[in-house]
């Protein structure tokens, strides 16, 4: 049994869909077709019942699951325990959030290098439900995402801490210094924000919705740097955690705004799928993100440690 045969198992029943393994994994669809049915002739059993266009895991399939995921983590335990753990190597693939990838990772990932210097680092971005495919999928060793408190059973959290979210300008702003500016008035001045789908944003928009007001935001952008950049021209207002402009806040050129509206609070946080095989490196970088940033009280900790 190959185990690129069992990769693409759990990545067709993972998404479903031949053509979209296929392309993720990239190979032609025949050639995860061909590997599929390798699959079940070494097995002896039907993993996937097709019926026109559509597939769907039969009974012995999902079976199979947690047995492939051992062997790929087995597999993967083999390639590391010969590996000088006091110097780890190899590969590291950090999903995360834009914001967090620009604000708060860059001293981490410094200080990191130095510790492992033979480590190659890759960071991977997206919107939250693409991060949280990432995990499923093994496309990322580990995941640091903001979002509400979010708990899957096969996810292992290893920190939390509170992030709050708040109203932003410059400290030239016609509104910096006001006390509990209405919600309304905010509207009224020019908007840059993140774009839709960001956690915090979307809770946003149900408070607005809420009180039957509308948004328009004059930038919407992905990049917290380039809406950090605005407001630092006094361009307008934003919505943004507060550790994305924590500098400009201690150094006087942003002020946060005290506006009349309900307190919205995210959560940075640290996971892993509980199936993954924790590589020397892994170890590394969680242990330093704990010092770093701390664990939660309520986290059970990192599970299966080397």
């Amino acid at each position: 049994m190959e185990l690129r045969t069992v990769r693409t198992f759990l990545r067709v029943a993972e998404l479903q869909s031949f053509s979209r393994a296929a392309q993720q994994l990239g190979y032609s669809q025949a050639a995860v077709t061909v590997q599929i049915k390798q699959l079940e002739q070494e097995l002896g059993t039907q993993l996937f019942e097709r019926i026109g266009k559509r597939i769907k895991l039969t009974e012995n399939g999902a079976r199979f699951i947690p047995h492939a995921m051992e062997l790929l983590k087995v597999a993967q335990k083999a390639q590391t325990f010969i590996s000088d753990d006091s110097k780890p190597s190899g590969q590291l693939r950090i999903g995360t959030a834009e914001s967090l990838s620009i604000s708060v990772l860059p001293q981490i990932l410094l200080e990191f290098h130095t510790l492992c210097p033979a480590v190659e680092t890759s960071i991977h971005t997206g919107l939250i439900s693409e991060l949280f495919d990432m995990v499923r999928q093994n496309d990322v060793d580990v995941l640091f995402f903001l979002d509400k408190k979010t708990d899957f059973p096969e996810w292992v959290k290893v920190l939390e801490r509170p992030e709050p979210i708040v109203f932003v300008a410059s400290c030239g702003h016609p509104l910096a210094g006001e006390q509990n500016i209405p919600l309304e008035k905010i509207l009224t001045q020019p908007l840059a924000l993140t774009e839709k789908g960001v956690s915090y944003r979307y809770d946003l928009e149900q408070i607005v919705a809420a009180r039957n007001l509308e948004m328009h935001p004059f930038l919407e952008t992905g990049n917290t740097d380039i809406i950090v950049h605005m407001l630092l021209e006094n361009a307008g207002i934003s919505f943004l955690p507060q550790y994305a402009v924590q500098k400009h806040l201690d150094a006087g050129r942003l002020t946060i705004l005290s506006v009349d509206s309900p307190q919205i609070q995210m959560w940075s946080q640290l996971v892993y799928h509980r199936n993954k095989w924790i590589t020397p490196q892994m170890q590394q970088w969680i242990d330093l993100m704990l010092q770093r940033i701390g664990p939660a009280s309520d986290c059970p900790g990192p599970q299966n440690m080397l």
